[in-house]
């Protein structure tokens, strides 16, 4: 959703009853017991539960007898093995993935996120599994994932001018260290390190971590942190940054495009192609790589907590930084406001400001005027 009203959104708007991470695993403040037994938990995949508990995805399955360990289910009990995490090093911070390293993706899993946790890159992942542009990968796919010691791995030469910084983080209910790190461009290893966390890299509600991030060289083109008067929380700003890196690192649609794209999932979807494009026009100009301080994402300025309203709309884990997806959540979250609102200037509105927001304290002046902007550029889609 729109950048220019988030931080009223974030408190207010549509998907402020969802979890912030878009892949989360809903913890209470206990830790994982990784000598015995786990009950999963909804959200939880393999391999969350394995850097929880300081063992493997590998070691998981073989305990439980796992044909594919992309499929658990909530209630379900798994062992989880003895001695697992002494069998690796005995310091947490895990050596780099060996050039021929597995993954096997789960349900929420981008590319983005799985090259994070294994301290490598979007491209060496595209390129290690010859994906296509947008980096489409599928529930229960075998990925392969170099290491430091596959040339496909290596830093791409922008990286020598990087330096490392850290943003500190306040863990929320249903956040692991693997869905932090995700957040913030990070490694599981590295916030271990930086935190001194044990080897289940157990963290409770409320504790703050520092998260080392990259620190993009002067000449590299940012999110800055105030847009409209407003200022942006640093973690926020850190994963805008996370996605504007992802979203340039991949080719990109042109805006003739993208806007094909919303026009033809507006009709596949039942919403008036005019609305559609209308907002693209006016949060974006159809232009895909792009991130507000805000961290909403692509044409059609999606934040993810609204990302993630938009996947439980449409049935599936949505991905804000693929172009189809993105489109997919923009159009799913109009279609709902369309059907909830008593008018389409209330449904724009709800777009903008947020619905919740909009019932409760009617539009904001901003509010009022994006919604006349949208509405006029209807006329010209039509």
């Amino acid at each position: 959703m729109s950048q220019h009203a988030t931080a009223r959104r974030v408190a207010t708007g549509t998907g402020a009853t969802l979890a912030l991470a878009v892949v989360g695993v809903t913890a209470t403040g206990g830790a994982a017991h990784a000598d015995d037994a786990y009950t999963v938990r909804t959200g939880d995949t393999v391999s969350h539960i394995a850097a929880r508990t300081g063992t493997t995805v590998t070691a998981i399955a073989r305990a439980n007898a796992l044909a594919d360990a992309s499929r658990i289910r909530i209630g379900q009990v798994l062992s989880i093995p003895r001695g697992a995490a002494a069998a690796t090093p005995a310091a947490p911070v895990a050596a780099p993935a060996p050039a021929s390293a597995s993954y096997t993706v789960a349900s929420g899993d981008t590319v983005s996120r799985i090259a994070a946790r294994s301290g490598t890159t979007v491209q060496a992942i595209v390129a290690a599994n010859g994906l296509d542009a947008r980096a489409f990968i599928r529930v229960g796919q075998t990925l392969t994932i170099p290491g430091s010691g596959s040339p496909a791995a290596a830093p791409a030469p922008a990286a020598a001018a990087q330096a490392a910084g850290s943003v500190s983080h306040t863990v929320r209910s249903g956040e692991t260290v693997s869905s932090i790190a995700a957040k913030h461009g990070a490694t599981v290893a590295a916030v271990v390190a930086a935190n001194g966390l044990d080897a289940r890299a157990f963290i409770r509600i409320g504790q703050t971590l520092t998260v080392p991030v990259a620190v993009a060289a002067p000449a590299a083109a940012t999110v800055g942190n105030t847009f409209a008067g407003r200022t942006y929380a640093d973690s926020v700003v850190a994963a805008a940054n996370a996605n504007l890196t992802t979203l340039r690192s991949t080719p990109t649609p042109t805006k003739a495009q993208m806007q094909a794209k919303v026009a033809a999932t507006a009709r596949a979807m039942g919403v008036d192609p005019a609305l559609a494009q209308a907002v693209a026009f006016q949060e974006s100009g159809f232009a895909h790589a792009v991130v507000s301080p805000a961290n909403a994402i692509g044409t059609m300025q999606v934040i993810p907590t609204s990302g993630q309203w938009a996947s439980d709309l449409v049935g599936r884990q949505l991905n804000l930084v693929d172009p189809d997806d993105n489109v997919t959540a923009g159009v799913a979250i109009l279609r709902s406001l369309v059907g909830n609102a008593p008018d389409l200037p209330t449904a724009i509105a709800g777009y903008y400001q947020g619905a919740s927001s909009v019932k409760k304290n009617g539009m904001f002046a901003d509010t009022r005027r994006y919604v006349a902007n949208v509405q006029t550029h209807m006329t010209r889609f039509r």
